[in-house]
């Protein structure tokens, strides 16, 4: 098995690892879904622009579905793992070198949303319920190479999109990929491939989403246990404090 190869297959055995955890643990799965669900909340408030914006609104909703979303990628991930060599053997390298990205982040996203999940009360989660977890749970290297991953993948997905013969191997893979299982695979590389060429440049997008997620890392961080520190993380995490916050 190729280095691309073992290092995708790797980062899911942490997902499934990561998975069983949840089933074990009793509540913990429906912390981490809360978890997701407010994730998803607050990215859609933090991007709102971007999200309504006809050239980057694509872009936005396919970050929001693929990465941010609560949305169970167990079919997807069960095809990463089973035919990882595959990936590698059939798809361009370009391709193949997004896939492993997209794993690794996958991975480090679902360990830090166990971690953090278990700082978090049951029910639905209020904006100083994250707050308060996110800090519990710190790993501040782990979070920055989280968003560097992000960045990387959206860089490589804007650095693909400039190759149209690479479009044109892609689409032909759909047959091949089909028949060995890779068919959710295959859609989810099609479909990011499709959003960021019709964004003809994502540089813009890139440094928003970079700028964004660091300012509201660095704030969660920095935030301390008054009133004014948590609304501020509030407002950079577009979201409002509400009477569901605990005191």
């Amino acid at each position: 098995m190729s280095a691309s190869a073992a290092g995708i297959a790797a980062h899911l055995r942490v997902v499934d690892a990561e998975r069983q955890r949840r089933t074990e643990l009793p509540g913990l799965l429906a912390r981490v879904t809360e978890l997701k669900a407010f994730q998803q909340r607050r990215f859609s408030h933090t991007y709102a622009d971007l999200l309504a914006s006809a050239r980057y609104g694509a872009a936005a909703r396919y970050f929001l579905a693929e990465l941010y979303g609560p949305g169970d990628f167990t079919t997807r991930d069960a095809q990463f793992a089973r035919v990882a060599p595959a990936i590698v053997r059939l798809f361009p390298d370009q391709v193949a070198e997004t896939v492993a990205i997209l794993a690794e982040l996958h991975a480090l996203s679902e360990t830090l949303d166990t971690a953090t999940a278990l700082h978090l009360p049951t029910g639905p989660v209020a904006p100083i319920d994250y707050v308060r977890a996110w800090q519990a749970t710190g790993r501040a290297s782990d979070r920055e190479h989280q968003i560097e991953l992000t960045l990387r993948i959206a860089a490589q997905l804007d650095r693909i999109t400039r190759l149209p013969m690479l479009r044109n191997a892609l689409r032909l893979m759909r047959g091949p990929a089909r028949a060995a299982g890779l068919a959710e695979v295959q859609r989810s590389l099609e479909t990011g491939f499709d959003v960021f060429r019709a964004m003809k440049g994502a540089q813009e997008f890139i440094a928003m989403i970079d700028s964004r997620e660091r300012a509201l890392a660095a704030s969660l961080f920095a935030a301390g246990r008054s009133d004014g520190d948590f609304s501020l993380a509030h407002a950079l995490a577009g979201l409002a404090p509400t009477t569901a916050d605990r005191a």
